[in-house]
């Protein structure tokens, strides 16, 4: 018996056939970032909370992907209060449409 694999495009959300799915990966990329330093720092979600301007039950959903509600916008504003800087970068796309592409350092 032979299976079919098909190699994934990289971005779950895609293959998933979400609209938008490059805001999603975006957002998700985003938000493990924030878990990331959250987790380093060993901040309480109360405290995790207090310092990014956020209540606790946004912690909780940013730690268990619940991204609803949850802007590219405000993910930003969230990493510049745990003292992150953000680059955003416009370059010109090789194909018909361009994409949205996140690249933690």
């Amino acid at each position: 018996m032979s299976e079919k694999i098909t190699r994934g495009s990289g971005n779950v959300f895609e293959d998933l056939g979400f609209d938008n799915p490059e805001e999603y990966q975006a957002k998700a990329e985003l938000a493990l970032q924030i878990i990331k330093i959250i987790e380093d720092r060993a901040l309480t979600q109360k405290e995790a909370a207090t310092r990014i301007g956020a209540t606790q039950p946004d912690i909780s959903k940013l730690k268990s992907g619940q991204l609803k509600g949850f802007t590219l916008d405000r993910l930003f504003s969230f990493l510049l209060r745990l003292n992150r800087n953000i680059q955003i970068r416009v370059t010109k796309a090789t194909g018909k449409s361009g994409k949205l592409e996140t690249v933690a350092a």
